[in-house]
């Protein structure tokens, strides 16, 4: 089954290439000759999942699913949020880092979710999955991999961040393959 994952983010296409079952060939929007940006105006993450699918599905006639992913912050009254790609103003992850971690200066309740949301147009109808990682905000960076807010998100029950870890190891416990965990259950069921 060709799939098309409607995301103009290369760092979530390497990680959701790694959890989607077999028989899946996942496809980009570029391949079929969207270069549209995709929209996203919505003030929820579900909102914005929805939208980027269904934008593929109506104008090009393609299955597909869409994700938005959030870091809520408990203290901050859950922002940076749906805006968490943009957080200071700019896509820059350092900038977005950095506004979170002052916002949070002199904050000692630091716990945090990443919530990723994803919608899959198959067929004409639409489905929803989501999916939680719980941790807390640490007062400095640490870490390379991964993108966004991995180096200042430590999960529960961890004692390394999200950019700290593999690729394996952020896939085995991530927001984003909980939801994705729950999309491939959903599409093997199908089968």
């Amino acid at each position: 089954m060709k799939l098309c994952f409607a995301t103009q983010n290369i760092n979530k296409l390497k990680e959701i290439q790694a959890l989607l079952p077999a028989g899946i060939d996942l496809i980009t929007p570029q391949e079929f000759g969207c270069t549209d940006e995709l929209p996203e105006t919505s003030h929820t993450l579900e909102g914005n999942s929805k939208q980027k699918a269904e934008f593929i599905y109506k104008n090009y006639k393609v299955d597909c699913f869409a994700d938005d992913t959030g870091l809520e912050i408990l203290a901050l009254k859950g922002a940076p949020g749906v805006s968490s790609a943009i957080y200071s103003g700019t896509r820059k992850a350092e900038d977005n880092m950095a506004l979170v971690l002052k916002n949070l200066n002199g904050e000692v309740m630091r716990n945090a979710r990443f919530r990723t949301v994803i919608t899959l147009y198959l067929n004409g109808k639409s489905e929803t999955f989501e999916g939680v990682l719980e941790g807390s905000i640490l007062h400095d960076k640490r870490g390379e991999s991964g993108f966004g807010y991995d180096p200042i998100f430590v999960p529960h029950g961890q004692t390394k961040t999200l950019a700290e870890m593999s690729l394996a190891e952020k896939s085995q416990i991530s927001h984003r393959a909980n939801a994705f965990a729950k999309l491939k259950n959903y599409l093997e069921a199908l089968s």
